[in-house]
């Protein structure tokens, strides 16, 4: 881990918001083996901290990440060594929605290929309107098949594939028509944009937050009787939590909540 501290940026703030920087930036960011194991440790270690309450993942440089490190994946050309890595990649962008609080992508630069698939796993995407994206392995005879799977889930189905056969990049703007991303600002506005999202974020209980991430990622992958039947019992455990009762009786009462507990570790 010492040797690949470098190539994931991490800072915090006092609100325990967390901010991820990938730091290749002579490489577009592209995801080396030791960038992936790197940004994992990084999300292992944020799983289990009490004090995070949101995750913001940015990049350093002109680009936000240009997908895998092609050069590093054609030095040893064997289908073992392939599906290790793609396996190992996978598991890395699960664990980004299975952190207990949301993750945002702060994308200022290009984001292709497997960096298009970052943007899709995030949970909310803010984006400079200098931002452009792409599945582009197609133009290099490579269907981007694990970039695939998590665009199907953003954007509706012949988006996503016109971009995967095509190619062809998007802007900001039509990415977030098409749902990729959430918002686009100017370039000098983006981090007070990505800003308005984390405080909208963190002035909500950690606990509700937690347990209504899990739930969407959970019911999006079942029919909805069941997801109905997951949701209900989500919800029924929500509310037996003191800041969702206090929340319902400050509604009530017609006045602001008082969460209990510290704010900032709520």
């Amino acid at each position: 881990m010492n040797a690949n501290a470098n190539l994931v940026l991490h800072t915090r703030d006092a609100r325990g918001v967390i901010t991820l920087t990938l730091n290749r930036p002579e490489a577009f960011n592209a995801l080396s083996e030791e960038m992936i194991a790197a940004l994992a440790a990084e999300l292992d270690a944020i799983s289990s901290d009490e004090a995070a309450r949101c995750v913001v993942l940015a990049g350093a440089g002109k680009a936000f990440c240009a997908g895998h490190d092609l050069k590093q994946m054609l030095a040893e050309p064997s289908a073992g060594y392939y599906e290790d890595l793609f396996a190992r990649c996978g598991e890395m962008m699960l664990a980004i929605q299975r952190l207990p609080v949301p993750v945002i992508a702060r994308v200022h630069g290009i984001a292709t290929a497997a960096g298009c698939q970052l943007v899709a796993m995030c949970d909310l995407a803010v984006a400079s309107s200098a931002a452009k994206f792409a599945v582009s392995g197609i133009n290099v005879g490579l269907f981007c098949s694990t970039p695939g799977v998590a665009l199907s889930r953003n954007l509706g189905r012949k988006a996503a594939f016109e971009m995967l056969v095509t190619g062809d990049f998007i802007d900001a703007n039509e990415a977030m028509a098409k749902g990729l991303v959430n918002r686009v600002a100017a370039p000098d506005a983006l981090d007070a944009e990505v800003e308005s999202l984390v405080a909208r974020i963190i002035e909500k209980p950690k606990t509700a937050l937690a347990l209504g991430k899990a739930l969407f990622y959970r019911q999006l992958e079942t029919g909805v009787a069941a997801a109905l039947a997951d949701a209900s019992q989500t919800m029924a455990c929500n509310m037996m939590d003191g800041s969702a009762l206090e929340g319902v009786q400050a509604f009530i009462e017609k006045r602001p909540p008082r969460w209990p507990g510290p704010r900032a570790a709520d």
